[in-house]
């Protein structure tokens, strides 16, 4: 079973490591700016500081749905095809969201951070339908 769905499992070790590699990226410049581990940069889209904390944090917020609707698509029997495409493409998303938003590119809001984010917010849903559908359909 594990090797039908080896693309969504790799996108699910692919999220976590970009969660891991974000939390050092988020202490270090924090620390570069004067702030403390745990302090909240003032909210200024032009702070680099800020955008990398949001990035972090938006990822560590949206990991644990992720890896649920993935983990009940797979063990739910949901077609492997899709399950992996919609999974590789919201880790796409989320790698690109994370780009977006670190380099500062479009607008704080309404740009292409926040079309990436919502095209993997789509794609999550549609894994949990998909393991709704395999589990009651």
């Amino acid at each position: 079973m594990a090797q039908a769905y080896s693309l969504s499992i790799a996108a699910l070790v692919i999220y976590a490591l970009l969660v891991q590699v974000l939390s050092p990226m988020e202490g270090m410049s924090k620390a570069r700016s004067g702030l403390v581990s745990g302090a909240t940069p003032a909210p200024d889209y032009g702070s680099v500081v800020y955008r990398i904390h949001r990035a972090y944090q938006n990822s560590v917020d949206n990991v644990g749905t992720f890896t649920a609707v993935v983990m009940a698509a797979i063990l739910a029997g949901a077609p492997p095809f899709w399950v992996n495409l919609l999974a590789v493409i919201a880790v796409l998303a989320r790698i690109g969201m994370v780009v977006v938003h670190v380099r500062g590119i479009g607008r704080a809001e309404n740009g292409p951070r926040s079309m990436l984010y919502a095209l993997g917010v789509l794609m999550t849903i549609l894994i949990g339908l998909l393991a709704l559908v395999a589990l009651f359909g």
